[in-house]
């Protein structure tokens, strides 16, 4: 058994006022994501997520607006063979329109109705959501 080539992201959870996980999808790939990437060599996942957001996005944030949610793990979505590390973050009260940069081809805001009408990235599907939704889905 060949072992997995392991990727470390960082990564937001962005939900807005009406409940919505924003959503990015990459050029020329099929799954919806969260917005994030790559660390580059010596980043702590932190400043990484902010380069991303900035990048990506031209979402621009500061540290104190990154809330921890752990670390996870899961195959990646658009890199066959390869194991996803992932430190993700909630970011709360990002307001104004997003618009898709560098990568990214396009920004969704999905609501929970809309999850199975939209192909997700594995991490998003089997981590994220359960995580985010998991207070709505009891009540």
């Amino acid at each position: 058994m060949v072992d997995k080539k392991q990727i470390h992201i960082a990564a937001a959870v962005i939900v807005d006022d009406a409940g919505r996980l924003l959503l990015v999808r990459k050029r020329n790939t099929s799954y919806f994501m969260q917005p994030g990437g790559k660390l580059d060599a010596g980043e702590s996942p932190q400043s990484a997520l902010i380069r991303e957001l900035r990048e990506e996005l031209d979402l621009v944030i500061t540290p104190g607006d990154l809330t921890p949610l752990g670390q996870f793990t899961d195959v990646a979505a658009n890199e066959p063979d390869h194991l996803l590390v992932a430190d993700i973050f909630r970011i709360r009260n990002v307001s104004g329109e997003l618009q898709p940069a560098a990568e990214i081809e396009e920004v969704r805001w999905v609501s929970a109705a809309e999850f199975d009408s939209v192909v997700l990235a594995p991490l998003t599907v089997k981590q994220i959501i359960p995580l985010v939704y998991q207070v709505s889905d009891n009540a």
